[in-house]
């Protein structure tokens, strides 16, 4: 069935769908594949069949998708984390591993002790992405994630970085309980606060500007005229974390203001975009002021991430 409707991988999701149905990790599929399908969880299994042949992702099907290898409930809420996603945070990674954190404001978080401004510091990790352990005193970040969906940047950002302090903000009062439910899971829940509002300005009207340390954001990008042409997988995804107005970038026009006054000094925006939008953006990041611009290609070579430094001295 879900070959005759196209499924790129139709043998792998049968199988993910039959496990999940079952109750059971799909490598007991194979291991104790003499084993009987009770009735109970064939009518289960052909109902998550039936459903994704209209084309609903298996993520839904199951409610949960891996990224930065932990697992993220996923509902029709929220976009659902992509691989090529993960470039954005370990981009941010590797910047909160080259820099002291500063000071974090009243923001109904957890308190940490105040640092400096941005210095080099060594990293004893390099080249592995470990989960740090937590000091009494350690040094903080404070990074907003715009637009967090599911959450899977925020929690993913401060799961491997013990320093990282993360505001995450969205529209969709929805999205922030799955974001929430996944910050609470993988236990950084005390380190990470949700604001519903339209990108920065939740966290502009407290008063929070000049001294973030770092803005990751994944906002639609998808230009309006190519939303229907979306594979049908995508369109059951919500609308609003798609479109990304006539070319794509109209979120992003409207960030870089705030982000500049969210930033201290040489504080990092790290966006991700669609194809043919990179060096549009790194245009427009350039004519506001913006310095050490970058584009980083995504596995299949395709421009999928652009960082920018707020201008400026320590």
């Amino acid at each position: 069935m879900l070959e005759e409707k196209g499924i790129a991988a139709p043998r792998l999701e049968a199988e993910v769908l039959l496990a999940f149905a079952w109750g059971r990790e799909r490598t007991h599929l194979l291991i104790f594949s003499d084993d009987r399908v009770p009735e109970e969880v064939q009518g289960r299994f052909n109902n998550f069949l039936y459903r994704r042949s209209k084309g609903v992702p298996v993520a839904y099907l199951i409610g949960e998708k891996e990224f930065m290898s932990l697992p993220f409930y996923v509902n029709p809420n929220v976009l659902i984390p992509r691989p090529e996603t993960e470039l954005l945070v370990e981009k941010v990674l590797d910047f909160l591993a080259d820099v002291e954190g500063r000071e974090v404001p009243a923001l109904e978080l957890s308190p940490y002790s105040p640092t400096t401004c941005c210095q080099p510091q060594k990293n004893s990790n390099a080249g592995k992405r470990t989960v740090p352990p937590v000091g009494e005193n350690v040094q903080t970040h404070l990074v907003a994630d715009v637009g967090t969906g599911s959450g899977a940047v925020a929690v993913s950002l401060t799961y491997y970085n013990s320093q990282a302090h993360l505001v995450a903000t969205d529209f969709s009062p929805g999205a922030l309980q799955v974001a929430k439910r996944n910050a609470k899971r993988h236990g950084v829940a005390e380190r990470v606060e949700f604001l519903q509002g339209d990108l920065l300005a939740p966290l502009l009207q407290k008063g929070t500007t000049g001294i973030g340390t770092a803005v990751a954001a994944n906002l639609p990008y998808i230009p309006t005229a190519d939303l229907q042409s979306l594979p049908l997988d995508v369109q059951h995804e919500p609308f609003n974390a798609l479109d990304g107005g006539e070319d794509g970038l109209d979120h992003y026009r409207r960030l870089i203001p705030q982000a500049e006054a969210f930033l201290a000094p040489q504080g990092l925006l790290a966006c991700e975009v669609g194809i043919r939008q990179a060096e549009q953006l790194v245009k427009i990041l350039t004519e506001e002021g913006w310095t050490e611009t970058e584009i980083i290609k995504d596995y299949a070579g395709k421009e999928r991430i652009v960082t920018a430094k707020k201008w400026g001295q320590c």
